[in-house]
């Protein structure tokens, strides 16, 4: 039996998701069409008015609604303070913390030559601009730590520093409950160097 071409490109589009394999997105694909056809209704509605609508910030490069992010318009935040992540789903875990009171700006990626993502890539012109603005004193650098984040990190840094900006990039150590045997020896590593006395 040959797959309407409808359905193939809907089962097609679902595979471009992270973490989204043929078969997982062939079973999405048919659930909507079978037992959920409001759902995606909604799903497609949803997807088109956010295409029409999410723009990046003017200033700090996530993502909002406006030309300037709520965030960047709250005059209670320490605008002294930039905090660098790489994606907006990163602002938002840091945000979760209720431990970082400044600004962000949101990198979209990360530097991987290999894949052919350079600086302009991420945006690299514009975090100058933003943290060279007379009013930041401090950029922390909250990129992830894969290969790809702490070269991203390191390049940031030292163009920066270059500028006579403070940088100080996030701690790593031991997770909160974590139990040392099952922690792998670089994170117990750079817990043992990055330590401070208690």
């Amino acid at each position: 039996m040959k797959t309407p071409s409808s359905l193939t490109v809907l089962t097609d589009s679902l595979r471009r998701l992270p973490g989204i394999g043929p078969k997982t997105a062939q079973r999405m694909a048919y659930h909507l069409l079978q037992h959920d056809r409001d759902a995606a209704a909604d799903l497609s509605q949803s997807l088109a008015k956010a295409l029409d609508t999410i723009r990046h910030c003017a200033l700090c490069n996530t993502f909002t609604e406006q030309v300037v992010c709520e965030t960047c318009q709250d005059s209670q935040r320490d605008h002294t303070q930039l905090c660098v992540v790489e994606s907006p789903s990163d602002q938002v875990m840091i945000e979760q913390t209720l431990t970082f009171k400044g600004l962000y700006f949101v990198l979209m990626g990360r530097l991987s030559p290999l894949d052919g993502i350079g600086p302009r890539d991420i945006h690299l012109e514009k975090l100058i601009t933003r943290a060279t603005d007379g009013v930041v004193s401090e950029v922390v650098l909250a990129t992830n730590f894969t290969n790809e984040g702490e070269a991203t990190a390191h390049y940031i840094s030292e163009t920066l520093k270059a500028r006579g900006l403070k940088v100080s990039r996030l701690a790593r150590g031991v997770p909160v409950g974590g139990e040392l045997e099952y922690v792998d020896a670089g994170t117990i590593a750079r817990a043992m160097l990055d330590r401070r006395t208690t």
